[in-house]
C-alpha cells in the first residue's frame, strides 16, 4: 500500500485528513500500548532489537547487515531472528540461501543469510531460543519493536532522515505504529539514515522528542564491485519501502536511467511481470537493474539476466553506536 501524502506533512500542519482520523490513530496507539505490557522470553545472551516507529521501510535490513558484519569482526557469534515477512515457513528454521526461496523465508532473511546465521520464526521467542541453542552470542532481532514476546536487552530505532516521523500521528492518521515519545522511551539509540543535511533537519525538527537519547547518523552508499555504471542505459525496478531512494542512488553512479518501475514493498516478481519489464528494456535497449532484496525474489534463471546495485550502510560513529547498545 502506498502511504497517503498527508502522512508526510509537518507535525505542525498534519492536514485535515490526519485530524479527521486522529481518534482512530489514538485507538491504534492504545492497542500497541496494551500489547507491550506483556512479559517476554528472556534470553541468556544479549538480544538487540532493530526496529522502527514508522510503518514501512526505514533501512532496518542494511542496518542489520552492518551490525552483523561489525560484531562478527569483533569475534562474536551473531545470529539474526526474523519473523520472515512474506514467507510461508512457520519455523523456527535456519535460512539456507542454497535451499530456501524468498517465497518460503521472505526476501530480507534470504538476503541476510549470505552474511551469517539467520532464523525465521513466526514465534519470535521460539526463534530466539533456537538461535541460543545453536550457539549465538548476540541475537539481532529484525523488527519486533512493538512485539513483547521477547525481552530486549537493547533497542535501536532506525529512521529515514528524509521522512523522519512524518506528521507525528499514528496509523491511519499518520505513519506511526506508536507515539514518538512512547517508542523513544523504550529505545537506547536512534539511527538516522540519509545525507548530512537531511539528518541535520531531522535532528532539528524532532529536537524536543530526541532530547535525552543518543542519535547516530549513517549513509547508504553503493558497494564498489568493479561495475562501470557511467552512461549505461538501464531500466530500474524496485519493490522496497522507498523505491525513489534506489533510483536516485543509481543516477548518482552515472547510470542513464531511461525508465523506472516502482513496485510495492515485497511485491511478488511474477513471471508475467518479469516478461513485461524485460520486453520494455529490450525496446529501450536498456539493461534491467534492481536491488539486492528484489533480486532474491527472482527465479535463478531470471536473476542471471538482471544486474543488481548493492548498497552498504556506513555508520558515522559505529563504535559509539555499539557502545550505546551495550555490546
Amino acid at each position: 500500500m502506498k502511504a497517503p501524502g498527508f502522512w508526510s506533512n509537518p507535525p505542525t500542519r498534519p492536514g485535515w485528513q490526519a485530524r479527521l482520523l486522529a481518534p482512530l490513530g489514538a485507538l491504534y496507539a492504545s492497542a500497541t500500548a496494551r500489547r507491550m505490557r506483556g512479559a517476554g522470553h528472556r534470553a541468556s545472551v544479549p538480544v538487540v532489537c532493530i526496529g522502527n516507529l514508522n510503518a514501512g521501510g526505514t533501512g532496518k535490513t542494511p542496518t542489520t547487515l552492518a551490525l552483523m558484519q561489525s560484531l562478527s569482526a569483533r569475534g562474536l557469534a551473531v545470529h539474526v531472528v526474523s519473523r520472515g515477512y512474506g514467507g510461508t515457513l512457520e519455523g523456527p528454521v535456519r535460512v539456507d540461501e542454497r535451499e530456501h526461496s524468498a517465497a518460503q523465508t521472505g526476501d530480507e532473511p534470504l538476503l541476510m543469510a549470505a552474511f551469517g546465521p539467520v532464523w525465521v520464526a513466526k514465534d519470535r521467542a521460539a526463534g530466539v531460543a533456537a538461535a541460543e541453542a545453536a550457539g549465538a552470542q548476540v541475537i539481532l532481532l529484525d523488527d519486533g519493536f512493538q512485539n513483547p514476546s521477547v525481552e530486549k536487552s537493547a533497542a535501536l530505532i532506525v529512521v529515514d532522515a528524509a521522512v523522519g516521523f512524518g506528521n507525528g500521528r499514528c496509523i491511519p492518521a499518520g505513519p506511526l505504529r506508536e507515539p514518538v515519545t512512547a517508542g523513544l522511551a523504550r529505545a537506547d539509540a536512534v539511527l538516522a539514515i540519509g545525507p548530512e543535511d537531511k539528518v541535520a533537519r531531522f535532528r532539528r525538527d524532532w529536537a524536543q522528542a530526541l532530547a535525552g537519547i543518543r542519535v547516530f547518523s549513517a549513509t547508504l552508499e553503493p558497494l564498489q564491485t568493479g561495475m562501470h555504471w557511467n552512461g549505461l542505459r538501464v531500466l530500474a525496478f524496485a519493490g522496497i519501502g522507498r523505491p525513489g531512494k534506489f533510483f536516485e542512488t543509481l543516477r548518482q553512479t552515472g547510470a542513464n536511467v531511461v525508465r523506472m518501475q516502482a513496485l510495492s514493498d515485497h511485491q511478488p516478481l511474477t513471471h508475467a511481470l518479469y516478461l513485461r519489464l524485460d520486453a520494455e528494456a529490450r525496446r529501450e535497449k536498456a539493461q534491467l537493474v534492481t536491488t539486492e532484496k528484489d533480486a532474491v525474489r527472482l527465479p535463478m534463471a531470471q536473476r542471471r539476466q538482471v544486474l543488481t546495485l548493492p548498497v552498504r550502510l556506513r555508520i558515522a560513529d559505529e563504535a559509539g553506536l555499539i557502545e550505546a547498545l551495550r555490546l
